[in-house]
């Protein structure tokens, strides 16, 4: 394993939603635009093997806000065209650093293999 591997100590953040239950997600990527700041997000596994593998690679994006407590939280993003232009620009950031392969194709670089199939 390498040494920068493991040095690697992930963000995380327990968050609650409006229902009241915890869920911990790694820190991707945060990017400030227009004055705001915005976390792209993703559920966080740890060491269950079972549930990684089951991970959709699902993605939150969320923004800053400050609470009535005066508190720095973060917030989904309600108006539609805001979190789309978000998304956008979050997803392109991340595909420039993970190697992202689509459901049903072959990351091994072979146009015609058959190995995702197995």
């Amino acid at each position: 394993m390498s040494e920068e591997m493991m040095d690697y100590t992930p963000d995380l953040y327990t968050l609650i939603d409006d229902d009241g239950n915890e869920t911990t997600f790694e820190l991707l990527d945060a990017m400030e635009v227009d004055g705001e700041e915005y976390f792209a997000l993703t559920p966080y596994f740890g060491d269950d093997a079972e549930a990684v593998l089951q991970d959709d690679g699902e993605v939150v994006i969320l923004k800053s806000a400050i609470d009535e407590a005066g508190e720095e939280i973060m917030q989904s993003i309600d108006d539609e065209e805001e979190y789309e232009r978000i998304g956008k620009i979050f997803m392109e950031r991340l595909e420039e650093v993970f190697d992202f392969v689509e459901e049903g194709e072959c990351d091994c670089g072979e146009p015609d293999c058959d190995c995702h199939l197995s």
